[in-house]
């Protein structure tokens, strides 16, 4: 079954309409005729959106029970089951209760798209992983509910609602966004004009990239070569000098006064030498061009006008910036620059010629001399004059002997040799040969040879001039393999520097193999199987890295280079000439060491994966073998004494056997639970339902338990919200309680937390609050407060028998799952402060500035033991 289509409503912010224009667009396609199904649609309180759902087949949501609450997430079963044409599926980045199929609703997305059915969904630009950090810093708010933007990059269609912040503020005011209570705060925090604005200006900016990436794949589906104006775009040729600063800086002037549009550096290297680059100069502009918001790229050619108008139309430039030619005056004359070259290839980019200080002060040659077509042929020109022209000047002197005769026209031959090669070089010793036995070895006038001594001095002179030729041709071509591999050696290192910054090095390679290959698509395949297709022959292959848009499967190109049996690189866009095969070869090896050392890595982080789980398993045996055996050794014995026949005791006596085995199941409880939950944290498989808890609603529950008046509980009445899982605050708070307890049994145990609404807290840039839970005993000294967060550690002389060491590790790892922290510090005057920070529950549905009442706290029971 075909893939249906998936579109997105983009908004800036919430309120600016996406579910209202979703719906809209559900009773247009209703109104077309077509199946139309609300599937999960969220409203809000907005009586203009819940209006909409009116006519539109809505299904029932599923609920789900989670920690005592009940929970609404859409059917996914009961969507597949319907099979609508188009499902309405709000919020595409929600993350959905534990319990349901999938983790995330466009994972849910998914299973309906790859059955058939069409998808309407929405998404704030806040939840697009790639800026989540961007908008924190904007806001202050960080967000829990992130969707990866290739995700969304993948869909058919993606939509903007975008309104004014202006407009998006009165709607607010209205009410027609949040209730009444919540408007204020709002106003004054997440909806602020500037927030709005920037929040705005990046959905604008991240849409405009996704349609700047549909516009390069239309132009190179349809093989559209000449450059589209759609979006200002800046190429600055490089040309590993020093004047290339002036050049960016320059291209970025030009680019500030048109506001808005991309600037791309790209260095061209000569295929036959990289004589006048400087590493040194090429780094700084490297890291100029950075700092300035464009991008660096390395491109290769035999000619560096073509290289760098070919790159320009490639990512579609609307002008070139290139610096005057370095050839003094008379060289100009000679020879047509690389920016005269661009000129007149430039069709409708335009071209910016900037002068600079090193402009007409000459520059050592990057090419060397090879044999080109040009000098082939004044060679061969040469070898039929020059014989000729010193024959005439033997001939006006008044007399002369063979050697001078033979001399005189080697010296024209080794001319010829120097100038034209090896083939001119011959055809001239020839011609000579026949001009110095015609006209100075006797009998003149004739070809023939009477005196064997001239013979050999005519073939002594054919063999040095051929001897000539042949050294003069083998360096000349040495010369041109040894600058195309300096210059394969310059692409590769920096290929490697690229892919090494890269986060994942393979793709950072194929990445580059674009700029320098000047190819649409760079693809890496692998062997899946041993099966081989048994009509064509051909294993079947799987795509594992690709730059560009690659197919599932290789396609018959002739840019294919086999790094080794079970590898293959792809390259599509044009036919790759032979001098850049081997440099292709060379690649295709970087990318198979790079690949081998992906497997190694993997291979070791599972080798250290399977050490840690082994390790935890021996600690989690020896806890079992001893530590558990304690607390049933009592529960045994006090229940051997109660059922002990003829045994009598009495009601005081019975009183302390029931009290040691309740005691003792207490703490083998506690022990269980903290070995299940460090083998949650250590698998990884910790998922914390993360909402708004304010502090004082989780600290009765945990202190459970603690002796009354043990612990001294001191909230402020205005501490806001933090984002976590009430079950996992719970266990954190209770853990480091009881390990004060514990170590501290001389000492008050205060509870503390920060006054105010914003804290100057933060967490990653984003506010956060903190709870201390303090104790004035013995402390830790400052070499063990790492040691103590570790499984399995207890501190000083504490006996085996009070626990198996794992309540701070368990509280540190229910922290972290929680996006906190939690750490020590010494308290001042003696003993340890405890300190939990989570994030600030900062989004506009929650007022961090509203002051709260502590409700009074229960009063503890009594302890049934530790």
């Amino acid at each position: 079954m075909a893939r249906a289509t998936l579109r997105i409503f983009l908004g800036a912010a919430p309120g600016v309409g996406k579910t209202y224009a979703m719906l809209e667009e559900a009773h247009r396609l209703l109104g077309r005729g077509e199946d139309v199904v609300v599937a999960f649609a969220m409203h809000h309180g907005r009586a203009d959106t819940q209006a909409l759902t009116d006519g539109l087949e809505t299904l029932p949501p599923r609920v789900i029970e989670y920690r005592g609450s009940a929970f609404e997430e859409m059917d996914l079963d009961a969507v597949l089951a319907r099979h609508p044409h188009t499902a309405i599926v709000d919020e595409y980045a929600h993350t959905n209760i534990p319990g349901s199929r999938n983790q995330k609703r466009w994972q849910d997305i998914e299973e309906l798209l790859e059955a058939g059915i069409n998808v309407l969904s929405t998404v704030n630009v806040q939840h697009l992983a790639s800026l989540g950090d961007v908008v924190s810093a904007i806001t202050d708010v960080k967000q829990a509910e992130t969707v990866p933007d290739e995700v969304v990059r993948r869909a058919d269609q993606i939509h903007l609602v975008d309104i004014s912040p202006e407009l998006l503020r009165q709607r607010l005011g209205d009410g027609k966004i949040y209730s009444a209570d919540k408007i204020d705060a709002a106003l004054s925090n997440y909806f602020r004009v500037g927030n709005l604005t920037a929040l705005r200006e990046l959905a604008l900016l991240w849409l405009a990239d996704r349609v700047d990436e549909g516009l390069a794949r239309y132009r190179a589906e349809n093989q559209i070569e000449e450059s589209w104006p759609a979006r200002e775009r800046i190429v600055i040729g490089l040309t590993g000098g020093a004047e290339g600063e002036v050049l960016i800086r320059r291209a970025a002037r030009i680019l500030k006064r048109v506001n808005g549009g991309d600037l791309l550096a790209v260095h061209v290297r000569a295929a036959d030498g990289v004589a006048a680059e400087s590493p040194q100069d090429l780094e700084a502009q490297r890291t100029l061009i950075k700092d300035l918001g464009g991008s660096y790229h390395t491109v290769s050619g035999e000619d560096p006008a073509k290289a760098l108008l070919a790159f320009a139309r490639s990512v579609n430039a609307t002008q070139i910036v290139v610096g005057v030619s370095r050839h003094k005056l008379p060289a100009r004359f000679l020879t047509v620059g690389v920016g005269s070259r661009v000129v007149r290839g430039s069709g409708d980019i335009d071209v910016h010629m900037v002068s600079h200080p090193l402009g007409g002060r000459g520059v050592e040659r990057t090419r060397k001399r090879d044999l080109g077509r040009v000098r082939v042929a004044v060679g061969f020109a040469m070898a039929l004059v020059v014989p000729v022209l010193l024959q005439l000047l033997l001939a006006a002197a008044p007399s002369h002997n063979i050697a001078t005769a033979v001399l005189i026209q080697l010296t024209g031959s080794v001319a010829v040799a120097l100038i034209g090669g090896l083939r001119p070089a011959l055809l001239g010793a020839l011609w000579s040969s026949l001009l110095v036995n015609y006209f100075s070895i006797p009998p003149l006038g004739t070809l023939t040879i009477n005196d064997p001594q001239n013979l050999l001095a005519l073939l002594v002179f054919a063999g040095v001039s051929s001897a000539v030729a042949v050294v003069v041709d083998l360096s000349a071509r040495r010369s041109k393999e040894a600058a195309r591999a300096r210059s394969e050696a310059a692409t590769l290192g920096d290929l490697t520097r690229g892919a090494s910054t890269a986060e994942d090095p393979v793709q950072g390679l194929l990445e580059q193999a674009l700029d320098v290959f000047q190819v649409h698509t760079a693809a890496l395949y692998v062997s899946t199987a041993e099966r081989t297709d048994s009509s064509s022959g051909d294993a079947a292959w799987q795509l594992v890295a690709s730059a560009g848009n690659a197919q599932d499967e290789p396609d018959d190109t002739e840019n294919i280079e086999q790094v080794d049996r079970n590898t293959r690189l792809v390259l599509t866009g044009r036919v790759l000439p032979a001098s850049d095969r081997r440099l292709l070869g060379a690649f295709g090896a970087h990318l198979s060491a790079l690949l081998e050392r992906r497997q190694l890595a993997a291979t070791r982080r599972e080798m250290m994966r399977l050490a840690e789980s082994n390790t935890m398993r021996t600690s989690i045996l020896r806890a079992v073998s001893h530590d558990l055996r304690t607390p049933l050794a009592g529960i045994k014995l006090a229940v051997g004494g109660l059922r002990q026949p003829g045994a009598k005791y009495t009601e005081q006596e019975e009183e302390e056997l029931l009290a040691t085995i309740d005691e003792c199941s207490d703490r083998l409880d506690g022990l269980v639970g903290n070995l299940l939950d460090m083998s949650r944290i250590t698998s990884d498989s910790v998922n914390a339902l993360i909402k708004p808890i304010r502090w004082y609603d989780v600290i009765p529950a945990a202190l459970h338990g603690i002796t009354p008046g043990r612990v001294r509980v001191d909230l402020p009445p205005n501490m806001p919200p933090v984002d976590a899982d009430a079950g996992m605050l719970e266990r954190v708070i209770a853990n480091i309680v009881e390990n004060a307890v514990k170590y501290a049994p001389d000492s008050d145990v205060v509870i503390v937390g920060a006054a105010g609404g914003l804290s100057n807290t933060t967490l990653a840039g984003s506010p956060a609050g903190e709870l201390r839970i303090i104790d004035h005993g013995q402390g830790v000294p400052a070499a063990n407060v790492l040691k103590m967060f570790q499984p399995f550690q207890r501190l000083d002389d504490v006996p085996a028998a009070t626990g198996v060491g794992l309540g701070l590790a368990v509280a540190q790892g229910f922290a972290e799952a929680m996006g906190g922290t939690l750490t020590a510090e010494e308290t001042p005057g003696g003993g340890l402060t405890m300190l939990i920070r989570l994030p600030l529950s900062t989004g506009p549905a929650f007022d961090t500035t509203q002051r709260f009442t502590t409700p009074e706290l229960p009063a503890l029971p009594a302890p049934k033991g530790l």
